[in-house]
Order: structure tokens, then C-alpha cells, then sequence
């Protein structure tokens, strides 16, 4: 559907660096990474209101790398929106039709499907000022899909939402994807990503770090910076070397810690595992977890999915558990406690 190869866009002191992705027909692809990586730069190449300077594009196998926007069957739906406050909503949707000089009957029925598609229909005849943010984002979608473009292309397009309005918005997405809708969407938000995308690929610095599906990219990061961007907390730095156990390599953390992880290769790199794979215990683990360790609680916090504990075990080792396994632990600051974890949970990611 839609193939970059060798894309590249120098911008002052910033440049989007040899990027090549393949976007099938009805994917929710998300661009995914922080502030200045290159995601908006990368849609706007691809919206054509920016020429790469070397690369090649194709959607539907036409080559669209020096066509204009109006010529490239997408369509760009920007953060603030930009609706045109002058107009109603039923003109604000109909623009772009309008300039293609589509019959008034033609016209009058597609804006009236859209309006019933995205139930704005009660607000036709309301201006942009009048409307909530999610009112406003319904119609810049009705706006921007009135030209039936292959793809629609949002960038941080929920970023000025409330929680309850981002709600409304993501099921508003994810119906307008399963009606075949191709989508490339552009957000900082790791949840969003993982809500949304059936493909994402992570960008830092101009350039694709990892892409894949979700289970790819968080279940197995390639590089340090997927990780951490994925919020994983437990992450070390850490030499593997061979272990006195078949298949399981020793990754040495620090002189007095070392972890247990089912690896064949030794090197430098980085150990990770989820929060949510640490148990904790007033006992020391009896299962068939390698890796046993008591420490000191030293962070209690709550948190969205459960209660944050940190215990420093010679480095700071995070579980989420439950309220009640706070209180049947009887879980406080200063507490001796025991953290288990397999070697399984464990992933080891190379640098040398």
C-alpha cells in the first residue's frame, strides 16, 4: 500500500536518515518516539508538505515522491486541527470536495453520510468555536476522509484531549481502521501506541530504531532506547557470562549482583525484564525461579496498574503487586522482603 525506501529530509540542524517502512492496506501504523525524533517530519514527507531530499515513495504502486498533496490520495489530520472558524461544520466538511467541483446533490449526500458516520449530524450548522475538543476532532476527521483518501495520516491527533475525550476518540479510530481505513498515526504516548497499533516502529534521532508489532517491540526490545521508552524499570547494565547451569548464562550487573538468564552467547549489553513478572515474598522463592534475592523496600508508590514496590537488592528491583498483597505482607519502607523472578523473564540485548 504505502512503501518508503531510503527516505531522507535534511532540516537545519536535523535530518530524517534512510528510512524505509512497508505500511500494508488497513494497517494502524503507529510513528512512535519522543519530542524531536522525527515523526512529524516523516508525515509531512509523506503528506507531501515537505520534498525529501533523496528516497523514493510509492502508494498503491505509483511512485508519489514529487506529486503534490492534493494529488496524493492521503489525508493529514494536524493536533490543533485546524478547522476553518468561519464556516460550519457541514461547510468545514464539505471544502474539500467543493474545489473538485462535485455535483451540490453528490456533495450534500456525502457530507450527510460522513456527519451520520462520525454522529455530528446534529451539529451542521454549528461553528468550530461552539463544539467540545471531541466534537472538533469528529469533524476534522469528517473533513479530512471527504475525499476518501487511501490513507489518513493524524499527527498527535489526541495529544490535546482530556482522558474521557481520548477514550471517545481511540474507539472512534479503532472503528474507522476496521472499516479498512488505512492509518499512519504519529504520538509520544506509549499507551496510545499500544491501544491503537497493529504495527508501530519507534523513531529516535531521524532514524527507525525497531518495527514491528507491539509484541515485538515491548516483548523484545532491540536497543536500550526501546526499552526505556517502553517504561520497562527494570533495566541493567550487565556482562553475560557462561553459568554452572545448562543454558543459562550469568549476566553480572555488578560486582555483588548477578542475574540468571536463559541466553547462549556471552557479551556486553543490557538486561531487562517486566515489573510484573517479580514476586515478592517474606520467604525465599522455592519454585522454580534462579533468580531469589532479599532486600530492603525502599519505594512504596501507587500506580495505575496495581502498587509500585522498589527494592534494593544491591541495585533497585521493581514488582507491581496488588493492594492486598501490600497489606497480607504487611509491605512498608525499611521492610526485609524477598523478589523472585525466572530466568525465562528475562531479555538479554546485546552490544557487543
Amino acid at each position: 500500500m504505502l512503501k518508503l525506501a531510503n527516505l531522507s529530509k535534511r532540516l537545519g540542524e536535523f535530518t530524517l536518515q534512510n528510512i524505509s517502512l512497508e505500511i500494508t492496506a488497513g494497517d494502524y501504523f503507529i510513528l512512535l518516539g519522543p519530542s524531536g525524533a522525527g515523526k512529524s517530519v516523516l508525515l509531512e514527507v509523506i503528506a507531501g508538505l515537505e520534498k525529501s531530499d533523496s528516497g523514493e515513495m510509492f502508494l498503491a504502486e505509483q511512485e508519489i515522491s514529487n506529486l503534490s498533496m492534493q494529488d496524493r490520495s492521503v489525508g493529514l489530520v494536524v493536533q490543533y486541527l485546524a478547522l476553518f472558524p468561519h464556516m460550519t461544520v457541514k461547510q468545514n466538511i464539505a471544502f474539500p470536495i467543493r474545489q473538485n467541483g462535485l455535483p451540490y446533490t453528490e456533495l450534500v449526500k456525502r457530507v450527510n453520510e460522513l456527519a451520520e458516520q462520525f454522529s455530528i449530524s446534529h451539529l451542521l450548522h454549528r461553528f468550530p468555536k461552539t463544539l467540545s475538543g471531541g466534537e472538533q476532532q469528529r469533524v476534522a476527521l469528517a473533513r479530512t476522509l471527504a475525499k476518501n483518501p487511501k490513507v489518513l495520516l493524524l499527527d498527535e491527533p489526541l495529544a490535546s484531549l482530556d482522558v474521557e475525550l481520548k477514550t471517545e476518540a481511540r474507539k472512534i479510530l479503532r472503528e474507522l481502521n476496521r472499516s479498512g481505513q488505512t492509518i499512519v498515526h504519529v504520538t509520544h504516548d506509549y499507551e496510545e501506541a499500544i491501544a491503537l497499533g497493529n504495527r508501530i516502529a519507534v523513531m529516535h534521532n531521524g532514524r527507525i530504531e525497531q518495527e514491528g508489532t507491539p509484541e515485538e517491540v515491548f516483548a523484545k526490545p532491540a536497543s536500550s532506547f526501546v526499552a526505556s521508552l517502553g517504561g520497562i524499570r527494570n533495566f541493567f547494565k550487565a556482562c553475560l557470562i557462561p553459568s554452572d547451569h545448562k543454558d543459562i548464562m550469568e549476566a553480572k550487573v555488578t560486582d555483588a549482583v548477578s542475574f540468571f538468564v536463559l541466553e547462549q552467547k556471552a557479551g556486553n549489553g543490557y538486561v531487562l525484564f517486566p515489573e510484573n513478572s517479580v514476586t515478592v515474598s517474606d520467604q525465599s522463592a522455592t519454585s522454580s525461579a534462579h533468580n531469589s534475592f532479599l532486600g530492603t523496600v525502599v519505594d512504596i508508590y501507587s500506580q495505575r496498574y496495581g502498587v509500585n514496590i522498589a527494592v534494593d537488592i544491591g541495585v533497585t528491583v521493581h514488582a507491581t503487586v496488588t493492594p492486598d498483597s501490600v497489606n497480607y505482607l504487611n509491605i512498608i519502607l525499611g521492610k526485609k522482603i524477598w523478589v523472585s523472578f525466572k530466568a525465562s523473564s528475562l531479555i538479554f540485548i546485546p552490544t557487543t
